[in-house]
């Protein structure tokens, strides 16, 4: 799950957190699929992805932490990942910390990796 010297998952946690969100969005594959954390639909297209990410930036400062011990990795094939784990949100401004877990289908032979992410409150 390699971009060059950086993770797909580091690419992704530093995007977001520094806000450089045409980064983060270009990392999912024209035919990704994401069911994000806050919303209740589904997206599938990097407009949609977009939006929902420019969405969460209006609340202001966004820091996501990953908790590395609860990362766990499959190799699926040559070039193919899944990988699921927990992390936390903290929207700054707001002062508000949301626990979440996450899964994403990786496919390391691709410019843009990420085919799935799934994230969703934990329960």
């Amino acid at each position: 799950m390699m971009i060059g010297e950086q993770s797909v998952l580091d690419a992704w946690l530093s995007g977001v957190n520094a806000g450089r969100l045409d980064e983060v969005v270009a990392l999912y594959d024209d035919s990704a699929i994401l069911l994000p954390t806050f919303s209740k639909n589904m997206l599938s297209d990097h407009q949609s992805i977009a939006d929902y990410f420019k969405g969460l930036s209006k609340r202001g400062s966004v820091s996501v932490t990953l908790l590395d011990n609860t990362i766990s990795i499959q190799a699926l094939g040559d070039s193919l990942e899944a990988v699921a784990g927990f992390y936390d949100w903290h929207f700054i401004d707001e002062d508000i910390l949301v626990k979440a877990r996450f899964t994403y289908l990786t496919d390391s032979e691709k410019p843009s990796p990420i085919l799935h992410h799934h994230s969703s409150l934990l329960p």
